[in-house]
This record gives structure tokens, C-alpha cells and sequence, in this order.
């Protein structure tokens, strides 16, 4: 017998994928237990806010979230004129209240919600150690606990390729309603961006870790430039960063002893690798991770290998694709060719030729 709490499901992680997973399952009728290291939902944002209408789910229950309508997208690569591609509608959302909303539902339905709980590890057996001492035994453990999961890594399924990202928040000149893409050699394994959000935008950019030293001249540059066309103001507002998962999808079902973990979010590497985008994948995933978190409960021992099924039908094409993507991008600046406007086009989503075999 293990000291400590034994609850049905134990969620790791209270961002859109663990709240998904603790509203289901409490739902069904599970005793769930979620777990989460903040202070409270969503503060602080580590997160651009952009959700896309065209990639991965639609996400109901946005509505009261949403701080803008996106039309369309401008891509400019290195220092050509931006390619714009009209049709591309998405929200930007406010993430602290996006993920604030989905706590209260998993609250309301019956779900424990602990904040300022700070996870130090999950053991072999699948027992969950917390810093202050206290530990967890769960039928089933739901890792939604990011790109650097304690359950990813106790299962041996840990993101190890990672995107630093650096994003400041400023003025907006005047009304907008695209977001803006910078491709270039100069922001090696990501890109930069803009993404407008009312009367102010959020400013960013991400790389592959060699490089993370350079991140923050890398928006600062950005940041400048934007000023001198008039598009932005020179005040900055706020300041975030964090990391995104890149490697494609892991492993989101396995067990420990005799308890089910399943994978979620990001933790499950289920973030696009080339665009970044999670939150739909996020709030899909929690959701089947928490109605297989309640079958298994329920006796079904096949659960957690028709999650993973379910996750590689919905997912795993189009994060494949991002993987070969970043690859071949990789191969051609190792390679020494700079990877100029042709390479980069064929890594990014706004181009036929990302889509083409």
C-alpha cells in the first residue's frame, strides 16, 4: 500500500488539456484529483493566444475568450513583400481566461482542483511525489503537465526536442486583422511573429535551443523594425516565453505498475512542430484522455490503446508532416546552404509547397 491520497484520476497539469481531462471524467462520474503548479488558471500566459479556425479541431465554449477575429495571414520571407493568404480565420484569445473558464467547468463538475501543487516526480509504480512531500496513487494518471512532463518522462516518453520562444506585448498603431509570419535564415528553427489582439498585439519569436541565446536580440530587432514602419509602438507591455514541444507525437498511453498514464497536450507532443499551435489539440485531447481515463475505470481494459488509436487517427499526419517539415529545414542550414526564400517557404503552412508530398 502506498502512504498518502488514492483517487480515481489524477490529473497532472491544469492548462486547456488537464481541465478537459478532470471535466470528463468527473463528469462520468470518476473521483478526480487535478494538480497544478501555478498559483491560479493560466497566469502567467506562455502562449501566443492565436488559435487557428482551419488547423486541427474547432474549440467550442471560445466565445467569452475571444479578444479578436483573425482574417487573414501575411508571410514575409527574409526581405521580400509579404505573401498574403486572405482566407485564414482564427481568434485570438484571452489564454488567462480561456484557461480560467475551462478550471470552473472542471470544478462545477465535480472535479478537486489544487493550485500551488508542485509535482517532483512520478515514480516506476506510478506514485506521484509532490516537493512538500505528499504523494498520490491514482488508477489512472493523466500527464497534461506540459512539454516537459513528469508522467512523459516516467513512462520514457519525454519531449526532447524543444523551441524556446521570447514574446513581449505592444501597442498596435491602428486596427489590424491579420497575423503577421517572419521566416528567415536569422531566426534559426522557428519564426517570428505578430499577432494583433485588440489595441495592443503580442511580438514573438522561437528557436531551437543552440541558438536560445540570441532570442531576445532576435525580438528586440523585430520589435524595432515594426516601430520604424509605424506599425507598432515603442512601449513594451508585458513579457512571456516558454517552450514548445517539436519531435511530433509520443507514446500518450502506457502504464506503470498497475496504473494507466495517458499523455495529453502537450506533454504528448501533440503541438504542431512547425507552427506552434496547441490549443485546439490541447482541449481534444484532455477530453478523449479523460473519457478513457473513466472506461478504464469502468473496466474497459482496451481504453488507453483506443486513445492512442484515436490520437495517432486525428493527429499524426498532419504532425508528421510538420516533423519532415523541420527536418529537411535542419538538413539544409547544417548543410551550410542558407536556407533562403525557396527552403523556407517549403517549411511553412501559408505554401503549396509544405502540402506537396
Amino acid at each position: 500500500m502506498h502512504n498518502g491520497s488514492h483517487t480515481q484520476v489524477l490529473v497532472l497539469g491544469l492548462g486547456p488539456a488537464g481541465a478537459s481531462a478532470a471535466t470528463e471524467a468527473a463528469r462520468r462520474g470518476c473521483r478526480v484529483v487535478a494538480l497544478e503548479r501555478k498559483h491560479e488558471a493560466g497566469h502567467p500566459v506562455q502562449c501566443a493566444e492565436f488559435v487557428p479556425a482551419m488547423l486541427g479541431m474547432d474549440v467550442p465554449d471560445l466565445a467569452a475568450s475571444v479578444r479578436q477575429n483573425i482574417r487573414a495571414m501575411m508571410t514575409f520571407v527574409e526581405a521580400a513583400p509579404p505573401d498574403v493568404q486572405e482566407q485564414f480565420p482564427g481568434r485570438m484569445l484571452d489564454r488567462a481566461a480561456f484557461d480560467a473558464a475551462l478550471v470552473d467547468d472542471a470544478i462545477r463538475a465535480g472535479a478537486q482542483c489544487r493550485f500551488d501543487a508542485v509535482v517532483r516526480r512520478v515514480t516506476s509504480t506510478g506514485t506521484v511525489e509532490l516537493a512538500n512531500g505528499e504523494t498520490f496513487s491514482a488508477d489512472v494518471v493523466i500527464g497534461a503537465d506540459g512539454p516537459r512532463s513528469h508522467a512523459g518522462a516516467a513512462i520514457g516518453q519525454p519531449n526532447t526536442e524543444l523551441v524556446h520562444t521570447r514574446q513581449i506585448t505592444v501597442p498596435l498603431s491602428r486596427p489590424y486583422d491579420a497575423t503577421d509570419i517572419f521566416l528567415s535564415a536569422d531566426i534559426p528553427g522557428g519564426y517570428g511573429w505578430l499577432f494583433p489582439k485588440g489595441e495592443v498585439a503580442n511580438l514573438g519569436a522561437g528557436v531551437t535551443p543552440r541558438y536560445r541565446a540570441r532570442l531576445k536580440q532576435i525580438v528586440a530587432s523585430l520589435h524595432e523594425t515594426l516601430v520604424q514602419r509605424g506599425r507598432v509602438g515603442r512601449d513594451v507591455l508585458g513579457l512571456t516565453g516558454g517552450l514548445i514541444p517539436v519531435g511530433g507525437m509520443k507514446q500518450c498511453s502506457s502504464a506503470l505498475a498497475r496504473t494507466l498514464v495517458l499523455l495529453a497536450g502537450d506533454a504528448g507532443g501533440l503541438t504542431n512542430p512547425v507552427t506552434g499551435a496547441g490549443i485546439a489539440a490541447a482541449v481534444y485531447s484532455g477530453r478523449l484522455a479523460g473519457q478513457a481515463a473513466a472506461a478504464w475505470i469502468g473496466g474497459n481494459r482496451s481504453a488507453g490503446a483506443e486513445y492512442q488509436d484515436e490520437l495517432e487517427t486525428l493527429f499524426k499526419p498532419a504532425l508528421d508532416r510538420a516533423v519532415r517539415r523541420r527536418t529537411e529545414l535542419a538538413a539544409a542550414l547544417a548543410g551550410g546552404a542558407l536556407p533562403r526564400e525557396r527552403v523556407l517557404r517549403r517549411g511553412w503552412i501559408a505554401y503549396p509547397e509544405y502540402w506537396a508530398a
